[in-house]
């Protein structure tokens, strides 16, 4: 059940609140939960310190998409693409230069 998963996640950031990879869960978990809000506020205090190779910035744009904030989704899935160009995923930038395409930027 995902609250259950939400409250663990939240607990266990509590005690250790710079482990990126638990940040980054539980902003899948608040976005999986329907709380887009918190999942955007996670995934940008994750992606300010982490060094993420396209991934995050795919969901953060995704999740911006879905909230009405088109132009920040369109800057996230910018920054995605960088990333991913930059880490070695072609497939992954290409994927979000359609998306941005399909956007009319």
């Amino acid at each position: 059940m995902v609250p259950d998963r939400v409250a663990a996640l939240e607990r266990m950031l509590e005690r250790n609140p710079d482990d990126s990879r638990l940040r980054f869960g539980l902003a899948l978990e608040y976005l999986r939960a329907g709380r887009s809000e918190d999942g955007v506020r996670e995934l940008r205090a994750y992606l300010a310190a982490s060094d993420d190779e396209g991934n995050a910035w795919g969901r953060l744009a995704a999740a911006l998409h879905d909230m009405g904030e088109h132009e920040q989704a369109k800057e996230a899935y910018r920054r995605g693409i960088d990333a991913a160009n930059e880490h070695g995923h072609p497939t992954m930038a290409e994927e979000f230069e359609r998306t941005l395409e399909g956007m009319g930027s």
